[in-house]
């Protein structure tokens, strides 16, 4: 029974976020319900020391990181930057190669911080425009767009930005670096086999005399160009987010050691407040690096930006709050799921999977999947097991750089299920439905979530981390 009322909990919240339902409001039904179901007089004292502490926690260290990359990818959007980009790269690849440069434009807007949510509003007249001059199929589009922004740049290229980079450093005391060269060879297999798919599926549409499509909504004006930045201007505040991520993430923990203390008062007798920089020092590294983007943008696109920055802010700080109190909802509901006595039968059943990596990678794509968010998905799997994934990996010999690429390739697997948030934004966004397009973004998320099972293969054959 107590393994079938947590079970029960996790359906009811993947059921909500399917149906649309906030998951802000419903993480905290569903996990006090469960709650009430076990043991009725703990529901408020959970509510409070746990599920709200966990939220807040969360919240502490992360909602930052939420807030500059929204600004910042508000200001590449208002400044005109994005369009610049795909416009270059569209004419470096050649419209020929449609699929291709959408990709790559994902990518690069991607690992340059900007949030998956804005790439999407940001690609997609670009891509309808090149789809339709190219005569591909629009039902390509949200796989397409999946490839380039939810894959490989999202969590497998070390230095990565995302938030699903960054989660696994508080807990493995990483950094967003760690194991670049198995990341590397899963971003590697996750392009190659991805863009071999997408060219087959728009190849057997050709075949089959399948044009771009006839009576189609959400359909954009095309893209007729305009006056737009250096392609090279453009790129300067993608490139310095990411060297400068680099480079802070090195001389932080040089500048301020192992810890730093200050009394936070000079009045009575306040304890001094000491910050361990080791947990914290790559999330410092990734929030001075968009401030460094913010600022770039600025002084290249001062007049179109400033025109717009209020409404824009307003707009980013709104999408930063709402994306950030998701994830936070979510943390905090795994928090209460991890202390109730059924959650230990699932970490019993997950025990039995011998292999450290293997256990830690289903844990975690098995989570996100059922919460429909990666980072999510991920905090619950962290929060709840990190420790035991830890003490596995000392016992075994695997260096915690490893267990972070595999959690935060992990994470990006079976997340993208049909009730994923940013599945039903790619879909809305596109004018197309679950039915018309969703089997070629089902199809990038099994190429993901075998790319973990590659990169764990490729460690134990090679040892290269």
């Amino acid at each position: 029974m107590a393994f079938l009322i947590v079970l029960a909990a996790l359906c009811f919240l993947m059921i909500a976020a399917y149906r649309g339902y906030s998951v802000i409001l419903f993480a905290p039904i569903a996990a006090l319900g469960a709650v009430l179901l076990t043991e009725p007089a703990l529901v408020a004292p959970m509510f409070t020391g746990l599920f709200m502490d966990k939220m807040v926690g969360f919240l502490k260290l992360y909602f930052p990181v939420f807030m500059l990359g929204a600004v910042f990818g508000k200001l590449i959007e208002l400044s005109g930057f994005s369009k610049a980009i795909v416009a270059a790269t569209i004419g470096l690849v050649g419209r020929s190669r449609a699929i291709l440069s959408i990709v790559l434009v994902c990518a690069l807007l991607t690992y340059g911080g900007v949030s998956l949510f804005v790439v999407v509003f940001a690609v997609y007249p670009f891509a309808a425009e090149l789809f339709r001059a190219s005569n591909i199929p629009k039902r390509l589009i949200p796989g397409t767009i999946a490839l380039g922004a939810f894959t490989f740049t999202m969590d497998s290229l070390p230095g990565t930005p995302q938030i699903q980079n960054i989660i696994p450093t508080a807990f493995f005391g990483t950094n967003t670096w760690a194991a670049p060269w198995l990341g590397t060879i899963g971003a590697v297999f996750i392009l190659i086999v991805g863009l071999a798919y997408l060219d087959l599926r728009r190849r057997k549409a050709a075949a089959a005399g399948e044009g771009y499509g006839d009576n189609l909504v959400n359909e954009p004006a095309p893209f007729e160009g305009g006056k737009l930045a250096h392609p090279l201007i453009a790129l300067l505040p993608l490139v310095l987010v990411g060297v400068c991520n680099k480079l802070f993430t090195d001389a932080i923990p040089r500048i301020y050691g192992e810890t730093q203390s200050f009394l936070p008062s000079v009045v009575g007798s306040a304890k001094p407040v000491v910050q361990e920089v080791a947990k914290i020092a790559a999330i410092w590294a990734v929030e001075g690096a968009l401030l460094v983007g913010i600022l770039c943008v600025l002084v290249f696109a001062w007049r179109p930006v400033v025109r717009q920055f209020a409404d824009g802010s307003k707009a980013a700080v709104g999408g930063a709050l709402l994306a950030s109190m998701n994830t936070a909802s979510e943390y905090g509901f795994g928090a209460v799921i991890a202390a109730l006595p059924g959650f230990k039968l699932v970490a019993d059943a997950l025990h039995t999977i011998p292999n450290p990596l293997i256990n830690e990678a289903v844990t975690v794509t098995a989570l996100a999947g059922i919460t429909g968010s990666a980072s999510g998905g991920m905090s619950i799997a962290l929060g709840a097991m990190a420790d035991t994934f830890i003490a596995n990996a000392n016992a075994a010999g695997i260096p915690l750089e490893v267990m972070h690429r595999v959690a935060a390739m992990a994470s990006g697997g079976m997340d993208t299920l049909p009730h994923n948030g940013a599945v039903i934004t790619l879909l809305a966004v596109t004018g197309l439905t679950h039915r018309q397009a969703y089997k070629d973004i089902f199809a990038i998320t099994v190429v993901k979530t075998l790319a973990v099972l590659v990169v764990i293969a490729a460690f134990y054959l090679t040892g290269v981390v």
